[in-house]
């Protein structure tokens, strides 16, 4: 695949140059300019025309937010993705008011983070474990859940999950976050990481929202 042409956005230089360096760690990844605020990102932007452009929410003269609303007019091809601290409803939703491709948080992993860049560099939009559980909760208070259509047996056993994988999906309909659902049973951050991967995959879904739609439509918790 062509190279990844990245602009970093964040305030703070110690941070742009950790993420800077994870990223280039990935052979199909370039980050070809940075900015330390909304302004600066946007002018970047202008100039260089990358592919995707990371932002940091809370920057000075504009933040991230701002930034992402007018991007179109800058550089129309280039896609943006927020990097922020801040998992709150609000943010995510004005994340995606304002054109964002995706939204993930400053304690993603290296691999989820460059994941995400190739599956937005491809069109596709991409939230974070946490941040798909906002998105999901929202979806599921606003529309109600209907019970139209009995339930269908073999549609449960046809994606042949394990009563751990039902347990741990059905607390994720509810809205649980990872660590809340690793308390509530008993095990590690990153083994319910791995059933939450495992799960995804057995239903073909490539994030929470799709998880817990299906989950819903198809009676499986």
């Amino acid at each position: 695949m062509n190279k990844i042409n990245i602009v970093l956005a964040d305030d703070h230089v110690l941070v742009r140059n950790g993420i800077k360096a994870m990223l280039e760690s990935d052979a199909d990844i370039d980050v070809i300019g940075e900015a330390s605020n909304g302004v600066e990102a946007l002018e970047t932007v202008r100039k260089l025309h990358p592919d995707i452009l990371v932002l940091d929410i809370r920057m000075p003269e504009m933040n991230g937010l701002e930034a992402a609303a007018k991007l179109g007019s800058y550089s129309p091809d280039t896609k943006a993705v927020i990097l922020s601290m801040h998992d709150s409803e609000e943010y995510v939703l004005q994340a995606l008011d304002a054109g964002a491709y995706g939204y993930l948080l400053k304690d993603t992993d290296r691999n989820e983070f460059i994941k995400a860049l190739k599956q937005v560099y491809n069109g596709n939009k991409y939230f974070s474990g946490a941040v798909s559980n906002v998105l999901a909760n929202r979806l599921l208070n606003t529309k109600p859940f209907t019970t139209s259509k009995p339930p269908v047996q073999e549609t449960e056993d046809s994606y042949s999950l394990t009563r751990k994988e039902k347990e741990i999906l059905q607390m994720i309909v509810e809205g649980k976050q990872n660590k809340q659902i690793a308390e509530a049973s008993g095990k590690s951050v990153r083994t319910i990481e791995t059933h939450r991967f495992n799960i995804m995959k057995k239903l073909g879904v490539n994030n929470a929202i799709d998880m817990v739609n299906k989950a819903v439509k198809e009676n499986l918790v």
